[in-house]
């Protein structure tokens, strides 16, 4: 570990943390409907939207109509990208002259970009033409983002409303995200891309000629106008297989900074934006204090892994960290960063390989999605997830007391701590559920690169990636296969909607109960003491939960490789 190392990362932290309040006030004038800056210009295009839909923004919805309407809109824009694939190769915008995506691959990829999650069987430049990146996975890089942060919206309206049955509207809120704040802060965010060297062309490929006289065909597209969005709405979808490590996709250890940035960026301005919608905002700095605690943890484990290297290197003489699998120019410190940042929100970017991580280095990653990407986590699924969470801490805390929990003025009762354990109980029951199946059918066993606890830990990680709707991947799977884009496809559903659906069902049951004031009983949900039950609450859910299977993978990786043994 270096100087410069540890700078970096503080330095990250820093201005994640200044980020909040400006991008909070941003999205509480969303959350509220009002007017902002660029109401005047992009007003008229929101009023022709909702007169050519049929849509009455001030209509309010119960959470049933909301879920309902939420999950139609969903499933059609699955059908519409599954049909674009499978057109692929009869529709234009293809220069490169790709034929059709086959049925078991056009649904996982249909499913993976519904459902936020990103995940790439497939190389995106040698599968993907540019109509299909534009029109059929890009689409959702905005959709299925403006789906997250409008659910985290009913959810808010939830905790914040007071004997009212209803929590919103899913179009009004979704439109507005995507138009005031998604499609503005893309569009300047693609403008740096351009100007860093990211291609930004309708043309497939271009022919280079090496310094060995050799030629090359370097592939080409719309790559920073992806790129934006993949990051801003934290999709990590990749325009090319190597993702963020892709000189194209991340091309100086200054895009690799505003990369990191960007994805945390939407998420901690959720937390801010919490507490500005419950009348108070040290519960939004409460909540983001304990998600930096979990964070900065995770990146000091990683770093120290990685800056330590391999060990059966060390006893053969060799010195210096684990640089396998990552990029020159961004180096250690970077990519370590970069792997906890990815995983503590669920964004599937990547610019290293972390297969290649140490076995420890590897396990945080993996860990932090097993938590439920609730550390800062993407746009709308962190913070509603990260309050099923508090909704049980303060469950165990109102026990401790002897009182009816209380959270934010809302009595917590039998129904909302059951909906919540539902929601946080579906990603164990996928993970460790279909983890299992893979690991004995032959299907499944014929995917690991590796044998021993490093191949458990490829699987293991595939679905923890998918149910958890990151997308990252341990790169040492090959999961373009009938059963696992099949069943990774299923684990992409489950991991996304019954997580949503319990949350808006909360949403609904809290905005019906009246407000209970604090009095000398209430149990503080703003302190420091609050903050430890927070994190202590995630971390012994996590770990009783998913304790075994990690002993099965990394920790058992881990033992070996100090003991001299290869996998």
């Amino acid at each position: 570990m270096t100087v410069s190392g540890w700078a970096l990362i503080l330095l990250f932290v820093a201005l994640t943390a200044l980020l909040a309040k400006p991008m909070g006030l941003w999205l509480f004038a969303l959350y509220e409907g009002r007017s902002t800056p660029l109401h005047r210009l992009l007003g008229p295009v929101e009023r022709i939207f909702y007169r050519l839909a049929g849509i009455d923004p001030a209509e309010e919805q119960g959470w049933r109509r909301y879920a309902l309407h939420m999950l139609l809109f969903n499933l059609v824009l699955l059908l519409f990208t599954y049909a674009v694939l499978r057109l692929q190769g009869v529709l234009p915008g293809n220069p490169q002259g790709f034929g059709a995506v086959g049925a078991d691959g056009a649904f996982n990829a249909a499913v993976s970009f519904t459902t936020n999650t990103n995940w790439q069987w497939f190389a995106g430049e040698t599968t993907m033409s540019n109509l299909s990146q534009m029109l059929g996975l890009t689409i959702h890089n905005f959709l299925s983002a403006a789906t997250g942060i409008a659910v985290a919206f009913a959810l808010f309206r939830g905790f914040a409303r007071r004997e009212i049955k209803t929590i919103g509207n899913f179009w009004a809120d979704t439109t507005r995200v995507t138009l005031y704040l998604l499609l503005p802060l893309c569009i300047a965010y693609a403008l740096f891309m351009i100007a860093s060297g990211v291609p930004q062309t309708l043309a497939g490929s271009v022919d280079a000629t090496t310094l060995e006289g050799v030629k090359q065909t370097i592939a080409l597209g719309p790559v920073a106008s992806q790129e934006a969005i993949k990051m801003l709405g934290t999709n990590g979808g990749g325009f090319f297989n190597a993702n963020s490590a892709h000189p194209f996709e991340n091309p100086t250890a200054l895009t690799n900074f505003v990369q990191m940035l960007s994805i945390f960026a939407i998420g901690v301005g959720l937390t801010w934006c919490f507490g500005k919608a419950v009348g108070d905002t040290r519960q939004g700095w409460a909540i983001l204090s304990a998600m930096g605690l979990l964070f900065v943890a995770g990146v000091a484990v990683t770093y120290w892994q990685e800056a330590a290297g391999n060990p059966i290197l060390h006893q053969l003489g060799a010195a210096g960290g684990n640089m396998e699998g990552k990029e020159v120019r961004f180096g250690i410190a970077a990519s370590a960063l970069f792997s906890v940042v990815t995983t503590a929100a669920s964004c599937g970017a990547v610019n290293a390989m972390h297969d290649s991580f140490t076995a420890l280095g590897g396990l945080v990653p993996l860990f932090n999605m097993q938590l439920g990407e609730v550390v800062v986590g993407g746009v709308g699924a962190g913070i509603y997830g990260f309050l099923l969470f508090a909704i049980l801490a303060v469950f165990v805390a109102g026990l401790m007391v002897g009182r009816t929990p209380e959270y934010v003025g809302k009595k917590i009762e039998a129904r909302e701590v059951k909906l919540a354990v539902l929601a946080i109980a579906i990603l164990p029951l996928v993970i460790l559920g279909f983890t299992a199946i893979a690991s004995v059918l032959p299907a499944g066993l014929a995917g690991p690169l590796n044998k021993g606890p490093h191949g458990f830990t490829e699987i293991l990680y595939a679905f923890t990636s998918s149910a958890g709707n990151n997308g990252s991947a341990f790169a040492g799977l090959s999961a373009g296969t009938p059963f696992y884009n099949a069943l990774l496809g299923i684990a992409m559903w489950l991991g996304r909607f019954f997580v949503i659906v319990p949350a808006l069902a909360i949403a609904g049951s809290l905005a019906a109960k009246r407000h209970t004031p604090a009095t000398s009983g209430s149990f503080p949900t703003t302190g420091g003491l609050w903050v430890g039950l927070l994190v202590g609450v995630i971390l012994i859910l996590g770990g009783l939960t998913f304790l075994p299977s990690l002993a099965l993978g990394p920790v058992a990786d881990h033992l070996a490789v100090t003991g001299g043994q290869l996998f």
